[in-house]
Order: structure tokens, then C-alpha cells, then sequence
């Protein structure tokens, strides 16, 4: 990764070698093409915008509506992150400044449907789910990419930080950023070959610095704009709040027992945890202990050592792959669990169902692989595919889903039953 960052004002010289960094293919001498920028009303977006509009590109900004905050929802703390009031007033003033047409799309329900609503039942259901992966899978490039395609645009362009590669055949292939810090590649794994060659990432061979050295030299509103680490719609931290409205059944107490069975504590509801969890485990001990499984059927919080996280496979549903189809043999990939985590080495085996199995020769404890979240699979920088974890196999054979049974210890799972979720299409449901 080379940054081009000047250590005085940079001058016209420095901003158009930025610029040219960017991931944007050149127009032909009188070609015109239209682009949708998707805008949160951050920094990355508005970049984003600033280079395609100069690179002569036809661009319009978009900004989906998710949520009102209405007083009596479950959403009305989520007024000031991306998509709320705040992002979407923000938006509006950056298109303005650049010159650019705006609309604000109603996304409300959608959100709602696809991305609140299943995460309170995957807190409920003792797994950990990821909302701006269901986000970017069923809104931003289902919906939001339908409807550019609808209005004529040839790309949809985003703030995210991941490169496209394009192959002499014309097959689109997705990777790593330059700048890892910022590395989204991982977030974006349920890509179809369609989309890919549909959507541009402006800023993926640029780093942070950089994109808001460009702010600045234009003097957008939002150069200095503080990113938001929190979940768009709980921007409070309080997600067991957007839980109980929605699964209040979450929030049953229940037993709090060791790796064997033993009764050693009680909690307040299994939407309190999530599996690694160590802070707020509820249970007074020598030494640390985490939570290393979540029976919803029994309503049991399961806590262990460090050592009862480690990890030696893993069974994951709802695999896709961006070249669009499963390898027909094991394939030896590199599987990240968590979102920025190392991935590790591992051998990949497709299964029926559009499930498969993931090996970890060397094993894997931090960060813990847990049921709800994201399995990316890669191959050096690029991002092959993807999957949900559905269950977990511990070091000793037992596994760790919310669906195993009380008698997992020393068994595993021959053939795993899922449920299958339709294949992303450009157009959204």
C-alpha cells in the first residue's frame, strides 16, 4: 500500500495523482455513462461521488431512507447514523455542494423485514447475527442496485473500501483493499457474478487519509465527519432494547451452566449473550470464563475456558460463492470468522444444501467462531465466497450450535438440515 500524502498543502499535482488511484474506469473521448452513488453521509460516500462526477461520469445520489425513528418504534434512538434523519440531511447537502441530483429512497420497510427484524430473532435463537452484511446482501445491492439498473444507470458506485478485478474474459473477481485498515471486502462475500460487474468501489486502492485529504481540498461538509462504529440502528449500544421489542421471549430467565451440565448461575435472558463472550458472564470464578454456548431449546447459557473455545470445524449454511458456483472438490481456503480477524488456514468442503464444512487443521480460538456470523473464505487477497456459521465443533468433538441437543459431547453431526435462502438477484424481493 503506497499513500500518496503530501507533508505540505498539496498542490493541483498531488490531488490529481489521488484521484487517479481510484477504482474507475475511463470513459472513452464523448462516452457518457450514468452512475447511482449510494450516499450515507460520510466521508467515503461523498468522495466517492466527488471522483466519479470528475472523472466525467453522469452521477446521481441516493440515499436509502431505513428508518424514522418514530417515538413509539423500536428504531427511535437510530435518528443520527448513516441512514437515518441526520445521514440522509447530510447527503442532501453534499450533493448540493457537488452539483449532483438527490433522492431519498423509503427503504423502511425493507430494513425493517430484512435486516431488524432478523437480527432480533437471531439474538432470540442464541446465535449473533450480522446486520450490515444482511444490509449490503438484501438492500444496498438487491434493492438499491435494482433500482439503478431500473433508472438506467449503468453502476452503482459505494464508499466501500474493496477492489474489482476485471479478467480478460470478462469474469469480475473481488479483493482486499490497500488500505487493510479499512479493509470491507469481507462484508461484501455475498456478491453475484451480476453485481460485481454492476458495482464500482471508487476508493478501494486509496487509503483513509487520503480520501479525506480530497475532502478537504474541495472543502466538503463532511470532510471531518467522525466515523460511526456502532450498529445504524443502535447507535446507543443497547441492542438488547431493539431485541426485546421485537423477541421479548429472549429475555426468559434461565440456568447458567458449566461444560458439564452443572448448574452455576442464573441470567436474564440468552439475548444478553453471544458465544465468546467473556465481560458480564454473570459468574464469579477464579478464572476467566466465557460463554462458549447458547441453548435456546433449554434456555441455558453454557460458559467455559478459553480452552473449551477452541474450534476444529465448522458446519455453514447459505454458502455462495462469487464465481457462482461450489468447487467440486475440497479446497483449501483461508476462513475469516470474524469481521477484520485473521483468517486461518482451513479445508473447505462443499456440502448438499448449499451448506459446507470448514477444517481447521491448526485450530482456531480467538476470536470465536460463533453461530450467526459471517465464515468468509479467501484465497491470498481475494474473496471467493462465504456462508452463515450454523454450528461450531469444539477440540473434544462437541458441538456448539443452538440446535445440537443437551448430549452433543463427543458426537458430530453426519448430514446438517438448512434452510435454504434464494439466490441475490439484481433486483431486490
Amino acid at each position: 500500500m503506497t499513500a500518496i500524502l503530501p507533508t505540505a498543502t498539496p498542490t493541483p499535482a498531488d490531488l490529481a495523482a489521488l484521484a487517479a488511484k481510484a477504482a474507475i474506469p475511463p470513459l472513452a473521448e464523448g462516452e457518457r455513462k450514468t452512475v447511482v452513488a449510494a450516499m450515507s453521509g460520510g466521508v467515503d460516500s461523498a468522495v466517492t461521488a466527488l471522483l466519479l462526477r470528475d472523472a466525467g461520469y453522469r452521477v446521481i445520489g441516493i440515499t436509502m431512507h431505513l428508518y424514522s425513528g418514530d417515538e413509539n418504534g423500536a428504531v427511535a434512538c437510530g435518528t443520527g447514523a448513516c441512514c437515518g434523519s441526520e445521514g440522509v440531511d447530510d447527503a442532501r447537502t453534499i450533493c448540493d455542494a457537488l452539483g449532483l441530483p438527490f433522492y431519498a429512497l423509503n427503504f423502511e420497510s425493507h430494513f425493517e423485514k430484512h435486516v431488524i427484524a432478523p437480527f432480533a430473532d437471531a439474538y432470540a435463537e442464541g446465535r449473533t447475527p450480522n446486520p450490515c452484511l444482511s444490509c449490503n446482501r438484501h438492500l444496498k445491492f438487491a434493492h438499491l442496485l435494482g433500482r439503478a439498473v431500473a433508472m438506467g444507470a449503468d453502476y452503482l458506485a459505494t464508499g466501500h473500501y474493496a477492489n474489482v478485478r476485471r479478467d480478460a474474459d470478462g469474469t469480475h473477481r473481488l479483493f482486499r483493499a490497500a488500505d487493510p485498515r479499512k479493509d470491507q471486502s469481507s462484508v461484501l462475500h455475498t456478491f453475484t457474478p451480476q453485481q460485481l460487474s454492476r458495482t464500482l468501489f471508487p476508493l478501494g486502492p486509496l487509503t483513509k487519509p487520503e480520501v479525506r485529504l480530497l475532502a478537504r481540498a474541495v472543502g466538503l461538509p463532511v470532510a471531518e465527519k467522525p466515523e460511526s462504529m456502532d450498529i445504524c440502528f443502535v447507535p446507543d449500544g443497547d441492542y438488547a432494547k431493539i431485541v426485546a421489542a421485537y423477541r421479548p421471549d429472549a429475555f426468559v430467565p434461565g440456568d447458567i451452566v458449566d461444560t458439564r451440565g452443572v448448574v452455576i448461575g442464573r441470567h436474564g435472558g440468552i439475548g444478553h449473550y453471544t458465544v465468546g463472550q467473556r465481560r458480564g458472564v454473570g459468574v464469579a470464578a477464579g478464572e476467566r470464563r466465557y460463554v462458549v454456548g447458547l441453548r435456546r431449546e433449554t434456555n441455558r447459557v453454557i460458559v467455559g475456558t478459553a480452552q473449551d473455545l477452541l474450534t476444529t470445524a465448522l458446519v455453514a449454511e447459505d454458502v455462495g460463492f462469487i464465481a457462482g458456483e461450489a468447487p467440486a472438490e475440497p479446497l483449501a481456503v483461508e476462513a475469516m470468522v470474524r469481521y477484520r480477524s485473521t483468517p486461518a488456514p482451513a479445508i473447505l468442503t462443499p456440502g448438499p444444501g448449499r451448506t459446507a464444512r470448514l477444517v481447521f487443521p491448526g485450530g482456531l480460538t480467538q476470536p470465536a467462531a460463533t453461530p450467526g456470523q459471517a465464515v468468509v473464505f479467501y484465497r491470498g487477497d481475494e474473496v471467493l465466497g462465504g456462508g452463515t456459521i450454523r454450528h461450531v465443533e469444539r477440540g473434544d468433538g462437541w458441538i456448539a450450535p443452538e440446535d445440537a441437543g443437551d448430549s452433543a459431547a463427543g458426537t458430530q453431526t453426519a448430514a446438517v438440515a438448512v434452510i435454504a435462502a434464494d439466490a441475490i438477484t439484481v433486483v431486490g424481493d
